[in-house]
């Protein structure tokens, strides 16, 4: 009996101890866990809040006192504050608590500046730089400061390396030093520097500021492994050169996309209809068929002047006062001479306004020159030429079929026949 008693005593003497440990332990986790849940809530808060709000003051004096070590709430303590003095020390006490994050010290030199205390900001930017070089951010910031303090070689010695490494920047860059050297297309070039995909966003940068050639020039300083690894640029390059109808340098762009890798200057692209004809959506300088009412355009292999097949036109009723779905864009030499011939065919064409062929300036759509009408009746093939002299201000012509005005709802019915189209320069 006595050595129960003893041993019901030692084991309550044990339970003692643990009691209290688990009961500090339980006290413990409670105040780290409220202290997180503090530390969340500030943090969370600052994260939310912008310093723009009207109650963002408010919000950054509450995050801060749940969270005071945090560096995002002193960030928004510092970004709420009026007095530019006084914002400096609060995004002093930020880097205190996060000496380490780059971000910060961006931060740190923008407040730095704004009281005009420049000798610090540069240092505040530098170490940004220091921090984090292979970030573009930071550069960016550097080069800028260093542009409001009208040191320009430092500037663009910064923002080279920002476009170097990021590309959301190069457009900003090249704009930045565009207008900076009054469009010195040699002080940019030295800017973007001997990256591939610099220089390829320098090339669209240029194609966006119609300046083709020089697009061009810098396109074909690459590689061809530089310019299949940037073909996305190429595609927004080739896209806005033919929509700013510079087709000469267009249809490089798009033969050597494979796009259209058969297209060239002062050639009509698959003139005897031996091959389909594409999507017009997908077709810059080939055939491009618009598809219309009251008219079928098909390619016809049961009637040919040569090779397998012609395109066939048929209009069934079709009345509008003009006609341009059936055209072709072609790269000419401005001033130069030319002869277009094609073969014609057509079967009970009937209409007081026949179609004809006509040849116009693909800068502004004026007419160069016109094909005889198409004789109504049955006609079997025949040559059509057509003698043009390209305009001084043209890039390339538009060969399309139109018709003779004879007002509104004068139809036209029958069929034509195409095939051979063929364009010479005349010497």
């Amino acid at each position: 009996m006595t050595n129960d008693k003893a041993q019901i005593e030692i084991l309550d003497s044990r339970r003692l101890p643990v009691r209290i440990a688990i009961g500090a332990a339980i006290i413990f986790a409670l105040a780290f866990g409220w202290f997180a849940v503090r530390w969340q809530l500030g943090d969370m808060l600052a994260t939310l809040t912008s310093p723009a709000d009207p109650n963002a003051q408010a919000a950054a004096d509450l995050a801060v006192k749940l969270a005071p070590r945090d560096p995002l709430t002193n960030w928004l303590v510092a970004s709420t504050k009026n007095e530019i003095s006084s914002s400096v020390k609060d995004f002093e006490t930020v880097i205190q608590h996060s000496p380490y994050d780059f971000r910060w010290w961006v931060e740190l030199g923008r407040a730095y500046e704004q009281l005009e205390n420049n000798e610090e900001a540069e240092k505040s930017y530098l170490r940004a730089v220091e921090l984090a070089p292979a970030y573009s951010y930071p550069r960016w910031q550097l080069g800028n400061f260093y542009l409001r303090q009208n040191r320009s070689d430092e500037a663009f010695n910064e923002l080279k390396k920002a476009a170097e490494t990021n590309p959301v920047y190069r457009d900003q860059i090249f704009s930045l030093a565009w207008d900076f050297y009054n469009q010195d297309t040699a002080r940019l070039e030295q800017i973007a520097g001997d990256s591939a995909a610099v220089k390829a966003g320098l090339a669209r940068f240029y194609a966006a500021k119609e300046r083709a050639d020089d697009s061009l020039k810098i396109w074909n300083t690459l590689s061809e492994e530089e310019k299949q690894a940037n073909v996305a640029y190429a595609q927004v390059i080739a896209q806005a050169f033919y929509e700013k109808r510079f087709y000469r340098q267009a249809i490089e762009f798009y033969r050597g996309l494979g796009i259209e890798p058969d297209a060239k200057a002062e050639t009509i692209l698959n003139a005897g209809f031996e091959k389909p004809i594409g999507d017009i959506k997908t077709t810059y300088f080939g055939w491009k068929v618009l598809p219309t009412e009251k008219m079928e355009v098909k390619l016809d292999p049961t009637k040919k002047q040569e090779g397998s097949r012609s395109l066939r036109v048929s209009f069934n009723g079709y009345s509008a006062a003009t006609l341009y779905n059936i055209s072709q864009i072609i790269v000419v030499e401005a001033s130069a001479k030319y002869r277009l011939t094609f073969w014609l065919r057509t079967e009970n064409l009937k209409s007081g306004g026949t179609p004809k062929l006509e040849i116009a300036n693909a800068k502004d759509g004026s007419s160069i020159a016109t094909s005889a009408s198409f004789q109504n009746g049955t006609n079997d093939w025949q040559q059509v030429k057509v003698e043009f002299t390209a305009p001084e201000n043209a890039e390339a012509v538009i060969v399309r079929t139109i018709r003779d005005f004879c007002g509104e709802g004068c139809p036209i019915f029958g069929t034509i026949w195409y095939d051979d189209f063929k364009l010479e320069k005349i010497k």
